[in-house]
């Protein structure tokens, strides 16, 4: 994680186009400070017992008025929590 934050600030530090920016508004008479907030997060991914990194999911329900149909989708198991934490519910018989 470490590694990550310091490839984001040289990256920022080493870019042309920030400096050229940062340099505009000095030149215009102001003082700069520049702060961002990254939010970073990580998940250990849980293996599932095929090897599949997800299930594939086909939706055979028609389209509601004035939306398109959508095929498939794969879910990965961050989905099923994602979606679950947001009390959403997977149809059982789509699977």
């Amino acid at each position: 994680m470490q590694e990550l934050g310091n490839a984001i600030n040289e990256s920022l530090s080493d870019s042309d186009r920030i400096a050229a920016a940062i340099g505009e508004i000095k030149r215009a008479g102001y003082d700069v400070f520049l702060v961002l907030e990254a939010t970073i997060g990580f998940n250990k991914r849980e293996e599932s017992e095929d090897g599949d990194e997800g299930e594939t999911i086909e939706l055979d329900t028609p389209p509601e008025p004035g939306r398109r149909k959508i095929g498939k989708i794969k879910l990965t198991s961050q989905d099923h929590k994602f979606l679950r934490a947001l009390k959403i519910a997977i149809d059982e018989e789509s699977r």
